[in-house]
């Protein structure tokens, strides 16, 4: 296949959609076709956009608004470089502000596919780091750390190390200050994180945020581990995915990088309008080389709709692309008692990542980690939490009382 596809919903109630799916193939490609002379057309011809699919929906007693039809065109190689910002700007630049239509799919070729390696660890190279094979992942998040020292974040840091996580990650808001710039933070956390795994026996990985002006982000992500780093957090959407490209592509960038979803609910939530979550957040992130991608769950308190949640994961594993797979990591209001059904949705490769659901346990940060580590044991082996809380395991109980779940 020379093109790349594109596939959109588009919404009208007496569109001919076939004309309209001509119009944007020939629109975003060549610009005008009928008014091209015979010769011109046939040196254009390599150029011009194919309407590949058009499925129209209006059964019968559609109410107004309801009418849509799913379109896939097809786009040329020669049109366009291999990144995905040339890609974004090809298959939905102007038509983003042209009515109701949001882009819910994208199909790549192999030539273009042939630009990006894709993660630099996948699920597989980060259960390597870790050593952790057997069960999902457990990641704990740093609250409240705008104006901490260092001296309080190595005490935030230690408490969660020592309830038994496997990564910890930065707040994505805790951008270079002077109290804790990123070299520093991440040589102290570590240095606690030895400490703790002498307790726990675990291994931890810890995602320092990265941040700054784009062309420095290289510069602080080699500082950071030339510090001890053996993680990054990056807000992808903020600065591009063309950077998280360079940045995972780079043979000096190590350590793998978990992409966050912060500005995303700019894009995917309307069902008229934007980019849908699968490609946002599935496609994209993993096409760009996020080892892991968080993205709101369909359970806490910032949720999103359990399909779109699902089509997210298939995304980021699924076989069809030539790359390793990403790790799923559902955020966002997460607590002990959701552990079944995280499970039950992921299966055991994803990362349980919780921040007030460690932070806020009534026994403390520490107990917090162990509710989770807890809760991850018995839905792995079909237990009900409240019976394996009654067994000896008071941190599990503790977060059930105040939060509730699976009972």
């Amino acid at each position: 296949m020379n093109s790349c596809t594109a596939t959109y919903r588009l919404y009208d109630d007496k569109a001919d959609f076939r004309k309209k799916a001509e119009s944007i193939s020939v629109g975003m490609t060549v610009g005008s076709w009928t008014e091209l002379p015979q010769a011109k057309r046939e040196s254009m011809q390599k150029h011009l956009g194919q309407v590949l699919q058009v499925d129209v929906h209006e059964p019968e007693g559609v109410q107004p608004g309801e009418r849509y039809a799913d379109v896939t065109i097809a786009y040329p190689n020669v049109n366009f470089s291999k990144d995905i910002p040339a890609l974004l700007v090809t298959v939905f630049g102007k038509i983003s502000m042209d009515g109701r239509i949001k882009l819910n799919r994208l199909g790549f070729s192999d030539d273009y596919l042939s630009a990006f390696p894709g993660p630099k660890f996948g699920i597989s190279g980060i259960r390597d780091l870790l050593g952790v094979y057997d069960r999902p992942l457990l990641m704990s998040i740093f609250k409240s750390v705008i104006g901490l020292n260092m001296d309080e974040l190595k005490d935030q840091f230690t408490k969660q190390a020592l309830g038994g996580v496997d990564l910890i990650k930065d707040d994505e808001i805790l951008f270079e200050n002077e109290f804790t710039p990123i070299e520093k933070r991440v040589e102290v956390c570590l240095k606690a994180a030895e400490a703790a795994s002498r307790e726990t026996g675990k291994k931890l990985l810890y995602a320092a945020n990265l941040t700054g002006h784009t062309s420095s982000l290289k510069s602080q992500a080699v500082k950071a581990i030339q510090a001890g780093a053996n993680a990054l957090l990056f807000n992808v959407l903020s600065y591009g995915y063309d950077v998280l490209h360079e940045l995972s592509s780079d043979p000096e960038i190590t350590v793998p990088i978990a992409a966050h979803p912060a500005l995303a609910g700019a894009y995917y939530p309307s069902q008229h309008y934007g980019i849908s979550a699968s490609v946002l957040l599935g496609q994209l992130m993993r096409l760009a080389g996020a080892d892991l991608v968080l993205f709101p769950s369909p359970y806490g308190s910032v949720t999103m709709p359990r399909e779109e949640n699902m089509a997210i994961r298939d995304e980021l594993i699924s076989s069809a692309l030539p790359i390793k797979t990403s790790m799923p990591v559902p955020s966002a209001g997460i607590h002990p008692g959701l552990v079944p059904l995280i499970l039950r949705d992921f299966g055991q490769d994803v990362v349980v990542n919780a921040g007030g659901g460690i932070h806020g346990h009534p026994m403390g940060t520490e107990a917090g980690g162990h509710a989770f580590v807890q809760a991850i044991e018995a839905a792995q082996q079909s237990i009900r939490l409240a019976d394996y809380a009654e067994a000896d395991h008071p941190e599990l109980k503790a977060a059930l009382e105040a939060w509730g779940g699976e009972r």
